[in-house]
């Protein structure tokens, strides 16, 4: 049988945090005095987070919920939150016994935005239901609406996907050399994550890709040294003359490349001469 809380005047309960990052980190907090461990997750204590009143209802509006707290514990930094480390992550809030350990999820749902001010934290958590909300009737669009290698792309993503070794850097430009790297500007809108060093687990964008090397989107720490390992994914611009003559694929291109746009409606007839 399930436990029933606050069944009674007095109750042993504090409140927990677990949260899955997209890297895989699993992360555990809670409102009480000291750690605890049930379910093979420990705990740990975090008093100064304060979770929302958690509204759950039966219709198709959002279920709001926010959680705030001090930046305070190892696990929960400023700086990995600027890092997008916890983007996406997906959020579960409850109730716990602090003597048996038995537990009650109360919320489920993703990280959404975080804001940050003074050595604290505020942020939006969205339930399923915001799924609900997204909009499922594509619109035109001169370029491809899908990702790179997903399903509706249908490329092999193991066809573009390289691991390699960081053989060089340059902090000040932001700019980085791998010992494996496609040639010319295939990286290009492309992604590296990496898998050690100081930023593991973190993807970056390619906003620049040549002989040199690729220029990243987010600033690279001052620890990063030769030798860290990284998974570089090619990159795509969207375009049909991509699509068509590098990949071969126009067949999936997802996207209205000939459809005249909204100029067409002020244009008007030139006199011939």
């Amino acid at each position: 049988m399930s436990r029933t809380f606050f069944a009674g005047e007095l109750d042993n309960v504090a409140t927990f945090w677990r949260v899955q990052r997209r890297d895989g980190v699993l992360l555990g907090f809670t409102s009480h005095d000291r750690d605890l461990t049930t379910g093979g997750i420990t705990y740990r204590s975090a008093p100064g987070m304060v979770p929302s009143a958690i509204r759950r209802t039966a219709d198709l509006d959002r279920d709001s919920v926010e959680v705030r707290g001090v930046l305070a514990h190892d696990a929960l930094s400023a700086q990995d939150l600027a890092d997008g480390r916890f983007a996406g992550a997906r959020i579960a809030i409850g109730v716990i016994d602090w003597q048996t350990g038995e537990t009650a999820t109360l919320f489920h749902g993703e990280l959404g935005s975080v804001t940050q001010e003074d050595g604290r934290f505020e942020a939006e958590l969205r339930s399923a239901k915001a799924s609900l909300e997204a909009d499922l009737v594509p619109r035109t669009s001169p370029t491809c609406r899908a990702a790179f290698c997903d399903k509706a792309c249908q490329l092999s993503p193991a066809r573009f996907t390289h691991a390699a070794r960081l053989s060089g850097i340059e902090t000040a430009e932001n700019r980085v050399r791998f010992d494996v790297a496609p040639d010319g500007d295939a990286m290009l809108h492309g992604q590296v994550r990496w898998i050690d060093g100081p930023h593991a687990g973190l993807a970056m964008t390619v906003l620049e890709a040549g002989a040199d090397g690729l220029v990243l989107d987010i600033p690279l720490a001052e620890t990063l040294s030769a030798g860290v390992h990284a998974i570089l994914r090619e990159g795509c611009d969207h375009t049909i003359a991509t699509c068509a003559g590098r990949f071969g694929n126009a067949a999936n291109f997802q996207g209205e490349p000939f459809l005249p746009g909204n100029d067409l409606l002020a244009r008007y007839p030139a006199a011939s001469r």
